[in-house]
């Protein structure tokens, strides 16, 4: 064993027991960031390379830093993001809703598709969307000002459209128009604070976070936005926590104007996301 992975196993256990919940891979991915080397390229760090700002990394983390905050980076589905304070870093979880949503939208029968992302934070759903489906016409909508810096810098040199407006209001030019409106809301609980982990409460933006006493007031403000947004027969995507998979479904009903209301798993098998079709008149 080489000093690097040496040092990397003693800040394995220092993580470990600071409670971090992947120790092993966020004490390689920093050492692999200090060191300039991918993960599986630990090994052939020379013990004279190592560097003692590694251990600088690993007290940050300790702390419950968001991993991708140190680093600068976020990796979601096929795409590298710059993230940092005033995002929302992206979650592996949320690749599914993703990838669901590709997959519908592939299977339409439109040449150019337009997709809404609704509180796009980082970009990432949209920047998926967009690199997975060629010829889509991908608008990211943000309200956050902080957020939209992150936004504008992964987004620039992309198809993707970036507007800075509320969810529960934007793109009015496109009423009607839409074949896909996805969005990954805010949807903690108000009365959850104090069970949120520290990486997300202390370093994620409110505003991506917490929705009212339920935690349902943005994704109920964001049923009207797509109802006005989406052509009959467009479909809405939308993620939600793993306790509310009993309760989103019920907000696109037939009152309202929606059909095929469903829930989804995640790869974990817990209820993550719900979709809904416009009703045709």
């Amino acid at each position: 064993m080489n000093l690097l992975l040496a040092e990397v196993a003693q800040a394995t256990q220092r993580l470990a027991d600071a409670g971090v919940p992947s120790p092993r891979f966020d004490a390689e991915e920093l050492a692999a960031f200090v060191h300039g080397v991918k993960r599986g390229a630990l090994h052939a760090v020379p013990d004279s390379d190592f560097d003692a700002r590694y251990w600088e990394t690993i007290a940050r983390r300790e702390a419950r830093e968001p991993l991708q905050h140190i680093t600068g980076r976020a990796f979601f589905r096929y795409l590298e993001l710059q993230v940092g304070p005033g995002v929302f870093v992206p979650r592996p979880e949320t690749e599914s809703v993703v990838g669901w949503a590709i997959d519908a939208v592939r299977a339409m029968d439109v040449v150019e598709p337009v997709v809404v992302d609704l509180c796009t934070g980082s970009g990432a759903i949209a920047l998926a969307m967009a690199q997975e489906v060629p010829r889509s016409k991908v608008h990211a909508v943000e309200l956050s000002e902080d957020a939209l810096r992150w936004t504008r810098k992964n987004a620039e040199g992309s198809r993707v459209t970036v507007h800075k407006g509320d969810a529960l209001s934007a793109l009015p030019e496109l009423d009607g128009q839409v074949d896909l409106v996805i969005s990954n809301p805010p949807y903690i609980p108000l009365t959850e604070w104090e069970y949120v982990a520290p990486e997300a409460r202390d370093h994620d933006p409110e505003m991506a976070l917490f929705s009212g006493e339920d935690g349902l007031d943005t994704i109920r403000g964001i049923e009207r936005t797509a109802h006005r947004l989406l052509r009959p027969g467009g479909l809405v995507v939308i993620e939600h926590a793993d306790t509310q998979g009993g309760q989103v479904p019920w907000i696109f009903t037939e009152e309202r104007g929606w059909a095929d209301a469903a829930d989804h798993p995640d790869l974990n098998k817990r209820p993550r996301f719900a979709t809904a079709r416009k009703a045709m008149p």
